[in-house]
């Protein structure tokens, strides 16, 4: 039986903990190898590179790199090329456009001896769009090659889009939903492109408003669903979370109890009294596995509202660190690798969710 390796390019707020989870949950993953490519040779990052390979992750790189990487005392395995050879799986979670650049350079040539491909919410039209629990059903094993995760506040509201409204076989449900990301300006581990003070967002989707919108109704989509949904976008002058203002008008009427009961079914949901988006990435950072916490989305209690009319559904809530779509990359690889089984594979996972932030 070929070997299963799965090969990350990247090491940056995706790819770095997306490693470690790999490399710690292997063997119950039933991976035999984990690799991992990273492009410039970096004393700043040369403590991370070696965290790494100490979890028993392989390094990769370009050729003509293996000398800088030696000279700070990291030994490369494999070129990038030797290493996408090898492997079962390749998620790619680097800036924005190399995921294609990659795609059409590397990706396309390796489609005969490679299971599959996984690119991060950056790469729209890389391939299909997946979120784990939203629209598994829509994978088609040995059709669907390239695999594109979205993103992390588009995980969001594709969660309370299908567990407040179409869950239950309550097709058609959903009337409209309108979103407003308030979104962190960069994540604690980059030090530049922080803002002095909130910035608005413009509407470049006439349709969606923003991508988020557009990328959970074409998610959606892959299981029959047409949805009427409208995003906007706005910055905070905060490194903390993303936090969501969800607004659902729904065809059947609900209640405040129904909601709460919906939540708290969905193990990739959790909930808070918290108000603070410094008290939740807080507990994540105490609690979470490096750091992070992996649910879909943490819903503040104190901020739902049902109309009286019970046909409108508003509250707050935030996104993880990018956490959500490390556990869509990982079940993703567990699909290419074991498409009958890949849901008793990530069952290893499961307690690294939270009920209650």
């Amino acid at each position: 039986m070929p070997r299963k390796i799965v090969h990350v390019v990247g090491t940056g707020t995706i790819g770095e903990p997306l490693i470690g989870l790999l490399c710690d949950f292997k063997d119950k993953l039933g991976i035999d190898g984990v690799s991992f490519h990273k492009n410039t040779p970096l004393t700043s990052d040369r403590a991370k590179v070696k965290a790494l390979l100490k979890r028993g992750a392989r390094l990769a790189t370009l050729e003509d790199r293996f000398d800088g990487f030696n000279a700070l005392g990291l030994k490369p395995e494999f070129t990038t090329k030797e290493a996408i050879n090898r492997a079962s799986v390749v998620i790619d979670c680097t800036p924005s456009g190399i995921g294609h650049k990659n795609k059409t350079d590397y990706y396309e040539n390796f489609l005969h001896n490679t299971d599959g491909f996984i690119a991060q919410g950056s790469e729209f039209g890389f391939g299909k769009m997946y979120a784990r629990g939203i629209n598994d059903d829509a994978l088609v094993s040995k059709e669907d090659r390239f695999i594109h995760i979205v993103s992390c506040n588009t995980h969001n509201l594709c969660a309370l889009i299908k567990t407040l409204t179409l869950d239950n076989e309550e097709k058609g449900n959903l009337a409209n939903g309108r979103f407003v990301m308030i979104r962190r300006a960069n994540d604690v581990s980059q030090a530049g492109s922080f803002i002095p003070s909130p910035q608005v967002g413009k509407h470049g989707d006439q349709q969606y408003g923003t991508h988020h919108a557009r990328d959970a109704a074409l998610l959606f989509e892959t299981i029959g669903e047409k949805l009427n949904l409208f995003s906007s976008a706005m910055k905070m002058n905060t490194q903390y979370m993303h936090t969501i203002h969800f607004h659902l008008r729904v065809k059947n009427q609900t209640s405040l109890q129904k909601v709460l009961a919906k939540l708290d079914g969905n193990m990739k949901i959790a909930t808070t009294d918290k108000i603070d988006a410094c008290q939740v990435f807080s507990f994540g950072r105490d609690q979470g596995h490096f750091g992070r916490i992996l649910n879909h989305t943490v819903v503040s209690i104190p901020s739902l509202h049902v109309s009286n009319d019970g046909t409108e559904i508003s509250g707050f809530c935030f996104t993880p660190q990018d956490g959500n779509s490390l556990m869509s990359s990982i079940a993703a690889s567990m699909w290419f690798l074991y498409p009958h089984s890949y849901e008793s594979k990530i069952q290893c996972l499961r307690h690294l969710f939270f009920d209650e932030v």
